[in-house]
């Protein structure tokens, strides 16, 4: 099935990551797993590789090969470490509002250092008091002659404490008008980073929380105009966030298939193969479909992406569809795996609590499905994929 959508580039990048998948990432997971940290130079190292710029056209120095490849290069990292694909979808997430709302400038200082690895980017959104409802946001910034000064907190911030570059959505008036995006370098006086505290899963990677104190910016780290805040957000979230999240979900979902398979040729059960319980192979052909479905969704949404075809409605399922199966998969390896589950000599526990991660960020699965309705009903409210696909498609064609 992958071979409809992918071209032999496509299967040498994927040969490359998951090379370097095992031979660099899987190493390090027990200390990942054993300390709670976050892994500063192992996400430099994967930057380096210079993968975050796979939707960098050439032009500034990236890849230019576009959302299915980097789908490719987000799945076989977490297909090792969750915890490092969500780091690499973070970065890439943060490199949508440069390249659809940056200006010239901006797009020339900044893309190149991404590509290369020698910057890793953010976009900083939720707040606490908000969460999910974006026009709840309260942090400000308040023009002052040529510089804007940035107040207020942003929360579960995706490679928050290995980040350089924040790009960050404010308050900058009333209603949905008034909110603006800017990039905050990490070093900026009034900048600060709330304390790492480890979660359930991901352990390595941080999305921590951003302060600002009278953080003060030139006018020149506006992204796009005053009042396009609310299109930075949800056009990152939308065309960046789903996928990208879509891609952590499915590469846990490979790893967890894989990893019930071969405890299930291991284990012997009244002298045989576990998988001769006929049981335990329904459960595993359960997981094995599923894992086919998700795949057949998320390569094929990345796949209009790519060709500038409007597919908001194929990107939410496609985000809805991989999380829930992941952890109904999940459910059934752990049911499999029975007690030896619950310990840490074997990794599907690791992988039940990464993928839960998974779950609430670019919309849960109510929110996936509330707007799959709203499809349903004729009542969607124009697509995103649209308006800024066709801008992506003939930037890397440019490239």
């Amino acid at each position: 099935m992958s071979g409809y959508f992918t071209t032999k580039e496509h299967e040498r990048l994927r040969e490359d990551v998951r090379v370097f998948a095992e031979d660099e990432i899987r190493p390090r997971i027990a200390e990942m797993e054993s300390s709670r940290s976050v892994q500063h130079g192992l996400s430099r190292y994967i930057a380096r590789q210079r993968w975050i710029g796979v939707t960098i056209s050439r032009k500034f120095e990236g890849m230019g090969l576009g959302h299915l490849a980097k789908t490719i290069i987000i799945e076989e990292l977490s297909r090792v470490s969750g915890a490092m694909g969500a780091m690499a979808q973070a970065s890439q997430l943060g490199v949508a509002k440069i390249i659809h709302f940056g200006t010239d400038e901006q797009k020339q200082r900044w893309l190149p250092r991404i590509a290369a690895g020698d910057c890793l980017p953010t976009i900083a959104v939720t707040e606490a008091g908000s969460g999910g409802h974006v026009l709840g946001m309260a942090a400000t910034a308040t023009r002052d002659g040529d510089d804007y000064v940035i107040n207020g907190r942003k929360v579960f911030v995706g490679n928050s404490h290995v980040g350089d570059l924040h790009g960050v959505v404010v308050r900058t008036g009333a209603g949905s008008q008034g909110l603006s995006a800017f990039l905050v370098e990490s070093n900026r006086p009034g900048f600060s980073l709330g304390v790492h505290q480890p979660a359930m899963g991901l352990h390595g990677f941080s999305f921590g929380e951003l302060i600002f104190d009278n953080c003060r910016v030139p006018a020149s780290n506006l992204l796009g105009d005053e009042g396009d805040g609310l299109a930075v957000a949800y056009s990152s979230s939308v065309l960046y966030g789903r996928p990208n999240l879509t891609a952590v979900a499915l590469g846990i979902h490979r790893a967890l298939v894989e990893e019930t398979a071969a405890f299930c040729a291991e284990r012997q059960r009244y002298g045989k193969p576990l998988y001769a319980v006929d049981s335990v192979k329904l459960k595993l052909g359960q997981m094995q479909s599923r894992l086919m479905t998700a795949r057949l969704a998320a390569y094929h949404a990345a796949h209009l992406l790519d060709e500038g075809i409007p597919c908001d409605a194929e990107l939410m399922n496609a985000k809805l569809v991989n999380v829930e199966y992941a952890l109904d998969s999940a459910r059934a390896a752990m049911e499999i795996h029975a007690a030896s589950g619950l310990f840490t000599d074997r990794p599907v526990e690791r992988y039940l609590r990464d993928a839960h991660h998974i779950f609430a960020p670019a919309g849960t699965s109510d929110v996936q499905l509330l707007r799959l309705g709203e499809v349903a009903l004729g009542m969607s409210k124009g697509q995103w994929s649209q308006r800024l696909g066709d801008v992506a498609k003939m930037d890397a064609l440019l490239g």
